[in-house]
């Protein structure tokens, strides 16, 4: 069953740069990615989306940004589904509406 998950654009921009994909990315790289965003922004959403279970990491407390430096960071794999259509919202209408046709 599809859970629904609304994001924010900071949130879409963080998925993104860590990729759905499942592998892993170093904290100073991610950090390096996102460079138009706030450090306090960054450190804000990456902690929402650890705490929501969204993202996964090897450091259990991530609170300063030399802390996400240091770390390692992926999508959880059982959310990694809903996540990508959260995240491309046009390409589930895409698929909701190719069924509809085959039905007729």
């Amino acid at each position: 069953m599809a859970r629904e998950i609304n994001l924010g654009g900071g949130e879409i921009t963080l998925l993104k740069k860590i990729g759905l994909g499942g592998g892993q990315m170093y904290g100073k790289l991610l950090i390096d990615r996102v460079d138009g965003m706030e450090t306090a922004e960054f450190l804000e959403t990456l902690i929402g989306l650890i705490d929501q279970g969204y993202v996964l990491s090897n450091k259990v407390n991530i609170r300063l940004i030399e802390e996400a430096e240091k770390a390692f960071f992926r999508v959880n794999a059982a959310y990694a589904k809903d996540l990508r259509d959260a995240v491309n919202p046009g390409r589930k209408r895409d698929q909701q509406r190719m069924k509809r046709q085959r039905r007729l």
